[in-house]
C-alpha cells in the first residue's frame, strides 16, 4: 500500500465504482453522497472520518481499519466487518442500512446503532456492551455467543436473543421486547 495521507478533504459527489479510491490513509477526511459500492477499501485507513448520505454496498473490508468513524444516512448492505483490522476498530451509525452485513467476532463496546435497519446482521461472538441500538429493526439478526452486558435495546424492534446463548446481564429491553428473548419457548404472550 502508498504512503499516501489526505488530511481533512472533503469529498462529494463522487463516484469511485470508475477508479477506486486511492490507498492509502485518510484522517479528518468526510465524505459526501459518494458511490463506493463493490469498492475494494482493502488495506485503507480512516480515522476520525464521517460517511454521509454514501453508498458502500458490498464494498471489500480486507485489513480495512475505522477508527473513530461515523456513518449517517449510508446504505451498507452486505458489509464484513470482521475483515477489517481489530486495533482501535470504532465506528458509530446513524439512519443507516446495514442489512446481510456480519460482525463476526468484532469487538465493538459501547458503539452507537441510531434509526439503522440491521435486518440478518450476524452479531455472532461479537461484543457489544454497552452499545445502544436506538430505533433498529433487528429482524433475522443473529446473535449466538454475543456479549450484550449493559446494551441498550429498549427500543430496538423485531429481534430474537436467546438469553441462554447470550450474555445480557444489565442490558436494557423495554416490556414489548419481551417476546423477542422468550420467542425459543414457543409460548403465547398477550
Amino acid at each position: 500500500m502508498a504512503n499516501n495521507c489526505t488530511e481533512d478533504e472533503i469529498f462529494e459527489n463522487i463516484d469511485f465504482t470508475k477508479n477506486g479510491l486511492p490507498a492509502g490513509e485518510y484522517e479528518g477526511c468526510s465524505f459526501i453522497v459518494c458511490n463506493f459500492a463493490d469498492v475494494n477499501l482493502s488495506g485503507i485507513i480512516f480515522t476520525d472520518c464521517s460517511f454521509t448520505g454514501c453508498n458502500l454496498a458490498m464494498a471489500k473490508l480486507g485489513a480495512t481499519a475505522f477508527r473513530n468513524t461515523a456513518f449517517k444516512d449510508c446504505k451498507m448492505l452486505g458489509l464484513h466487518f470482521e475483515h477489517c483490522k481489530e486495533i482501535n476498530f470504532t465506528v458509530s451509525f446513524d439512519n443507516c442500512i446495514l442489512n446481510l452485513s456480519s460482525f463476526y467476532q468484532r469487538k465493538m463496546k459501547n458503539t452507537s446503532f441510531i434509526n439503522c435497519s440491521l435486518t440478518e446482521v450476524d452479531f455472532t461472538e461479537s461484543e457489544l456492551s454497552g452499545s445502544i441500538f436506538d430505533n433498529c429493526d433487528m429482524a433475522g439478526a443473529v446473535f449466538e455467543n454475543t456479549l450484550l452486558e449493559k446494551a441498550d435495546l429498549r427500543t430496538a424492534y423485531n429481534y430474537t436473543i436467546d438469553p441462554s446463548q447470550n450474555k445480557i446481564k444489565k442490558a436494557k429491553f423495554s416490556v414489548t421486547g419481551i417476546a423477542g428473548l422468550l420467542s425459543r419457548y414457543d409460548i403465547v404472550i398477550e
